[in-house]
């Protein structure tokens, strides 16, 4: 069975992504079979489920234990006041089917932990990270690269934000091995140097650009359109409304 058929609603539904060359049908069809596995439902988690699911992507999974808070919901968008007290990965599920009933969503009320994360992970053909945490981002960089999953990975704080796509099982077109996470960050920085955002604010906007754009990543990497942010770490400075991209190889 062809589970990437479009119906005639979701030909409507899409149609401003089938009329553009770069993705067409069969991008999106191509969408509607993808699996897709986002870390975090919170202020980067928001943005990207509610485009995944928006574009079409045919399955995405939420992985978060926390519930939701009133302080969550200054940028945490797919949350509202009522969703207060709930767990996000219920409170996300919920508003997920509100904006698209052919999305399916699958739910994971659980950290991500050494134990769990290659059988949460295998289940998908891509992760997004939107994870707040260092011990988090890489775990979930070693165990995408051990299992040669795609893996669009960010980091948020005060105004400022970063993007980037990790793909280091794959080769570039001198047959060299695309670089890996810990090519561009080696090592964890030490316990409290980096304040979290509880401790150093962010603003909510700012969580929207970003996620926003790591959304675009999957959509990318997904149909094939355009060329991802592979080796390239792209950085935005909501204080000054710009935008700086910086490459980055693989070490030894």
């Amino acid at each position: 069975m062809d589970n990437s058929h479009l119906d005639p609603d979701e030909v409507a539904r899409y149609a401003r992504h089938i009329v553009l060359a770069e993705i067409g049908g069969a991008g999106q069809q191509r969408l509607k079979a993808a699996r897709v596995l986002v870390i975090g439902a919170g202020g980067l988690g928001s943005p990207v489920l509610s485009y995944l699911a928006a574009a079409g992507v045919g399955l995405l999974g939420v992985i978060d234990d926390d519930e939701v808070s009133l302080s969550n919901l200054q940028r945490q968008i797919l949350h509202d006041t009522a969703s207060v007290g709930m767990a996000k990965t219920e409170s996300a599920a919920r508003s997920l089917a509100r904006l698209n009933p052919h999305t399916r969503v699958v739910t994971h009320q659980t950290r991500l932990t050494t134990d769990n994360a290659v059988d949460v992970l295998t289940a998908y053909d891509m992760v997004v990270d939107g994870s707040d945490n260092f011990d988090t981002r890489y775990l979930l960089a070693d165990t995408c690269e051990t299992l040669k999953i795609p893996l669009v990975t960010a980091a948020v704080g005060r105004f400022d934000g970063s993007v980037t796509v990790l793909t280091p099982y794959e080769k570039n077109s001198e047959g060299k091995l695309y670089p890996g996470y810990r090519d561009l960050f080696p090592e964890p920085p030490p316990p409290g140097l980096v304040p979290s955002c509880a401790e150093a604010g962010v603003v909510g906007a700012l969580t929207g650009v970003i996620g926003t754009l790591q959304a675009m990543e999957v959509i990318k990497l997904i149909t094939g359109a355009g060329e991802p942010l592979i080796g390239r770490l792209l950085l935005y400075d909501g204080l000054a409304a710009s935008f700086q991209t910086i490459r980055y190889s693989r070490k030894g």
